[in-house]
C-alpha cells in the first residue's frame, strides 16, 4: 500500500537524527580517512547484503534489475559518497567540507527539476535559503574559510558528497522498483574494499575499534536505509533538508563526548537551521491536513426543496 508524504518526512527525520553521532564516533576512533572508509564500507555493505539475502523473495529478478544503468548510477553514488566524506575530513578543516555537503538540498531540487520535471515549492526554496544561510554563518568563523589548498580540497569533497547524495535520492524516488538493499550494499562494499587496499590490513586495527564499529554497524546502516527509503515517499529536496540536521547537531555530540565546545556562531547558526526545519515540517503537515479535509466527501444534509 502506498505511503503518504508524511511517512517519508518522518522516515527522513529519523534517519537524519540517527546519523548525528557519526562525527563523534569518527573523532573517537582516531583513524585516518581511508581506515574509516575501509571499516564503514565493508561493515555497511555486508549488513545490507545479508539483510537483502534474508528478505528478498525474487533474488534473480532483483539481480537482473541491478544490471541496468540506473542501478549502476545508484551504486556509484553510494561508493562516491562513502569515499569522499572521510577523505575530505582527513585532508581538510571540517568547515569547508560541511559547507559543500550543505548544498545537497539545492542539488536535489535542481536535479529533480532537470531530470524529471519535478517542481519545487516556494516554501521549500525559502527553507533551503534560510538553512544555507544558517549553516554558512555557523561554519565560517574568522579564518575558517581561508581559500588554501586544503580548504579547496575539502570543499570539493563536500560538493561531491552533496551531488552524489542528491542524485541518489532523486533516482530512487523515480525508480521505486530498483532493489534498495543490494544497490546500497554493493556501493558500500566497493568503497570499503578500496579503503582496505589503500590502508593495508596490518594498519586497519590501529585506533579505537568500538567507535568505528558502532558507526559502521549501527549508525550508518540504519540512517542511510531510512534516508534512502524516505526518498521514495517524499521529494528529494525534503529528505536533503532534513539531512542537514546532522550538520548542525553533530558538533553538539562532539561537545558532549569530547568537551570540544561549539562556537557562538555555530550555536546561533544551528538554531536558525533547526527552527527553519521545524517550521517547514509543521507547515507541510498543516497543508496536508487541510488538503485531506478538503478531499473528504461533503456529508452535510442535502437540502430538500418543497414540492409544488
Amino acid at each position: 500500500m502506498p505511503r503518504s508524504p508524511a511517512f517519508g518526512l518522518g522516515l527522513a527525520l529519523a534517519g537524519a537524527l540517527i546519523l548525528t553521532p557519526d562525527a563523534l564516533l569518527l573523532r573517537l576512533s582516531g583513524m585516518d580517512g581511508f581506515q574509516m572508509l575501509g571499516w564503514r564500507g565493508l561493515c555497511m555493505g555486508a549488513i545490507f547484503m545479508i539483510a537483502w539475502g534474508l528478505t528478498t523473495r525474487a533474488p534473480r529478478t532483483e539481480l537482473r534489475r541491478l544490471a541496468g544503468p540506473t542501478a549502476a548510477m545508484v551504486i556509484l553514488c553510494h561508493a562516491l559518497n562513502a569515499t569522499l566524506f572521510p577523505v575530505g575530513i582527513a585532508v581538510s578543516p571540517v568547515a569547508p567540507v560541511l559547507l559543500g555537503v550543505a548544498t545537497v538540498p539545492v542539488w536535489s531540487a535542481l536535479l529533480a527539476r532537470i531530470l524529471h520535471g519535478e517542481s519545487t515549492s516556494t516554501a521549500t526554496w525559502v527553507a533551503i535559503a534560510l538553512v544555507l544561510a544558517g549553516l554558512g554563518y555557523a561554519v565560517t568563523d574568522t579564518g575558517a574559510a581561508a581559500l588554501d589548498t586544503a580548504s579547496l580540497a575539502g570543499a570539493a569533497c563536500g560538493l561531491g558528497v552533496a551531488l552524489a547524495l542528491a542524485l541518489n535520492f532523486v533516482t530512487l524516488r523515480h525508480n521505486p522498483d530498483l532493489p534498495l538493499l543490494p544497490a546500497i550494499g554493493i556501493g558500500a562494499l566497493i568503497a570499503g574494499t578500496a579503503g582496505w587496499i589503500v590502508t593495508g590490513p596490518a594498519q586497519m586495527t590501529d585506533g579505537t575499534l568500538w567507535a568505528i564499529l558502532t558507526a559502521s554497524i549501527v549508525v550508518l546502516p540504519l540512517s542511510f536505509f531510512a534516508l534512502s527509503q524516505a526518498s521514495r515517499h517524499t521529494a528529494a529536496a525534503n529528505v536533503s533538508l532534513l539531512l542537514l540536521l546532522e550538520t548542525v547537531l553533530a558538533p553538539l555530540w562532539v561537545w558532549i563526548g569530547t568537551g570540544e565546545a561549539p562556537s557562538h556562531r555555530m550555536l546561533i547558526g544551528g538554531a536558525i537551521v533547526v527552527l527553519t526545519l521545524a517550521l517547514y515540517v509543521l507547515r507541510a503537515r498543516r497543508v496536508r491536513g487541510l488538503a485531506s479535509r478538503a478531499a473528504l466527501p461533503n456529508k452535510t444534509p442535502r437540502q430538500i426543496t418543497p414540492g409544488p
